[in-house]
């Protein structure tokens, strides 16, 4: 699959401080990547090099086949970005700030009012459109932020910290309406976020940052592969086993956790869970119920950030 962002060996500098440090990385087309770590880890640092904002003390960068030090306006206005903080104008309407917006992006009269329309509607704010964004709840003047940063048909979307300071209702409106972009128009987006559940359902692959350096990049299951190998079962058990369950002989299996209500077996894969079972009900165990735990996005991120 094509790129959309091609990052090699990229450093940058604040005076002494190595704010990134060798990143290398890839994004590509249609996918939603996720950048994860600490404060301070370079999430922010990052998204402002690829949009052209510092220039990178050494490496390359790649956006959308340019180098947004060299090109930092023909990127930008093929990208769209989305701040922590929602940066309208208060004083001004929601339709008066994507006007104003649009017709700094360079869209023509007639596809700006069509398009201001279009954004309005999507986002579920075309009842409040004459009134001052000063009025809006958290939640709207976000989802006038993500109105405006899809605006001139953005190839690439940055988003930085979408759901901070929402409420739950809020949170969730906006991060359904990110699945509803990608899957409507197939955006490629870059989402920077402290909520792993966040990351866990929205992005298809994530870096794992600490002081600006990657401590991993992959899926989900491929980093459950390299970094937390092996499955956990839960057997809950009607009553005490007359001998606790060992395991003993048992193929593919890692540890076992004794105990009751609940017994705990790691495995190495799924398919050894149907012998588990067997070899349970052999030993007079009175099963109610048996439930995989996969790893979970928190598990490895906070295994990463521990062995960092």
């Amino acid at each position: 699959m094509e790129a959309a962002i091609q990052v090699e060996n990229l450093t940058h500098n604040f005076g002494e401080r190595k704010a990134i440090d060798g990143l290398s990385f890839e994004v590509r087309r249609g996918e939603v990547f996720g950048l994860l770590g600490p404060n301070g880890a370079g999430k922010t640092t990052s998204v402002r090099l690829l949009n052209g904002l510092y220039r990178p003390s050494s490496g390359s960068i790649r956006i959308l086949g340019l180098d947004p030090a060299e090109h930092g306006r023909e990127v930008r206005l093929r990208t769209g970005v989305l701040t922590e903080t929602p940066a309208m104008y208060e004083r001004l309407t929601a339709r008066e700030n994507l006007e104003f917006f649009g017709t700094l992006s360079g869209l023509e009269e007639t596809d700006l009012k069509q398009r201001v329309a279009e954004m309005l509607e999507f986002f579920d704010l075309e009842k409040r459109a004459n009134d001052k964004v000063g009025t809006y709840s958290k939640g709207m003047k976000q989802r006038l932020a993500l109105a405006r940063a899809l605006l001139a048909r953005p190839e690439l979307i940055f988003l930085d910290e979408p759901t901070t300071g929402l409420d739950p209702e809020s949170a969730l409106q906006v991060r359904e309406l990110i699945q509803s972009i990608r899957k409507r128009d197939g955006h490629t987006v870059v989402l920077c976020t402290h909520h792993l559940d966040e990351a866990e359902r929205l992005c298809d692959r994530v870096g794992v940052m600490n002081t600006g350096r990657f401590l991993a990049v992959g899926s989900l299951s491929e980093l459950a592969a390299r970094f937390q190998p092996g499955l956990w079962v839960e057997v809950q058990l009607y009553q005490p086993m007359a001998v606790p369950f060992s395991g003993r002989g048992l193929p593919g299996m890692v540890a076992v956790e004794s105990g009751f209500p609940l017994i705990r077996v790691q495995v190495e894969q799924e398919s050894v869970i149907p012998t588990l079972v067997s070899r349970l009900a052999e030993a007079g165990a009175q099963i109610m119920r048996v439930q995989p735990q996969k790893a979970t996005l928190e598990e490895i991120y906070f295994k990463l950030q521990q062995q960092a």
